[in-house]
């Protein structure tokens, strides 16, 4: 019978509370559960000029971080602040920099749970003597049959199972996520049964090192762009671009094309510096190639499967076709799907299981 992750009490564990309510309602019940509860608040960057918007809705800022202590004191929780700045820079922005550089469209906040939440603060928790860390995702864990088992949280609008694609067994047995099985409007009610003052505080909607949503002025500041020439599929050159960085697949606005028809871009190469751009349904493919797969389970598979996939975060898995190969998988779809994004995850579902997933390198080439 299928049961989710016991929470054993009088253990020791470490939640990264980002000052907003769902890691602040994680530390909430797992001190009613009877843990051990350590706050922690990672200061992952900060602004340059040393200013955060008064409008800002992503994390990382100083009110956040006096969030988190506070809401640790109305807990009888110890609160730590961990600087990660340099760790974060290196795993995070360079990578977030890099990718756009290469013409491929990053999601940080995976990067960032890889290589910090679940890598680096794990690790750091051993420090505290910790048994487990927790975070405020909305995704469940099970344990059946010898192994621990990702699932899509119970709040099917909130469901981060998708950006949790990289863990394996081994951080899945040391990572508690109390929130999963709970929608967002009771997380809001626990924030009030337990009085605590940020109950109705708003969701962090920015990438937190873009507090403002402006990812061109940052790419701008922080990386050289080359120009080159916007193009239709045959090659013929139709303008200019300031650079590969400044575009995704998809996008409409911003190409500074006039046209009869919409003009979308279809496909972005960093090497000759050329951005595609063609008519929308240039943009539908069936199959997609993915590379760096990781599979949670030892359960891999080795034969073609039929699973459900989900190419972008906010997005409903599809029916696919998972071929899995030595060097990745490819992944054909029942229906061709609109703006297959290098870059962004590939994550495989059977039913609410995240069974694997990895980055998408390309659609695979067909007829548009």
């Amino acid at each position: 019978m299928d049961k989710e992750k016991e929470y054993k009490t009088k253990q020791r564990v470490v939640v990264a509370m980002s000052g907003g309510v769902d890691s602040s309602v994680a530390a909430y019940l797992l001190t009613q559960q009877g843990y051990d509860v350590l706050g922690v608040t990672m200061r992952l960057w900060a602004a340059e000029d040393g200013v955060v918007s008064s409008d800002h809705q992503g994390c990382c800022s100083i009110e956040d971080i006096e969030d988190a202590r506070r809401v640790c004191q109305q807990l009888s929780i110890p609160h730590y602040v961990l600087n990660v700045e340099q760790e974060f820079k290196s795993h995070v922005i360079e990578y977030f920099l890099k990718q756009y550089e290469s013409g491929r469209t990053p999601h940080p906040c995976i990067a960032c749970n890889d290589k910090i939440k679940f890598d680096f603060l794990l690790r750091r928790s051993l420090a505290w003597d910790a048994d487990f860390i927790a975070t405020g995702h909305y995704a469940r864990i099970q344990f059946e049959q010898g192994q621990y088992r990702l699932l899509r949280g119970i709040d099917s609008q909130k469901d981060q199972s998708y950006v949790l694609f990289g863990l394996g067994q081994a951080q899945l047995s040391r990572i508690l996520l109390p929130v999963g099985s709970f929608d967002k409007n009771s997380i809001r009610d626990f924030a009030i049964q337990a009085g605590l003052h940020l109950a109705n505080k708003a969701d962090s909607q920015e990438i937190c090192f873009i507090p403002q949503g402006t990812y061109h002025e940052f790419l701008n500041k922080h990386s050289e762009s080359i120009p080159g020439d916007l193009v239709d599929k045959n090659g013929k050159v139709l303008g200019q671009h300031p650079g590969v960085g400044h575009f995704t697949i998809g996008q409409r606005r911003g190409i500074g094309l006039a046209s009869a028809e919409p003009l979308f871009v279809t496909k972005i190469s960093a090497e000759s510096r050329e951005v595609v751009v063609g008519p929308e349904h240039e943009l539908f493919q069936t199959g997609i190639l993915v590379e760096s797969v990781n599979y949670i389970t030892d359960e891999i598979p080795h034969s073609p499967i039929k699973i459900q996939a989900q190419i972008r975060y906010n997005s409903k898995a599809k029916p696919a076709l998972l071929m899995p190969s030595e060097n990745g998988a490819e992944l054909w779809f029942e229906e061709p799907q609109k703006a297959i994004t290098p870059g962004q995850a590939a994550v495989f579902y059977v039913d609410e299981q995240v069974i694997g997933g990895g980055y998408i390198r390309n659609p695979i080439p067909g007829e548009n």
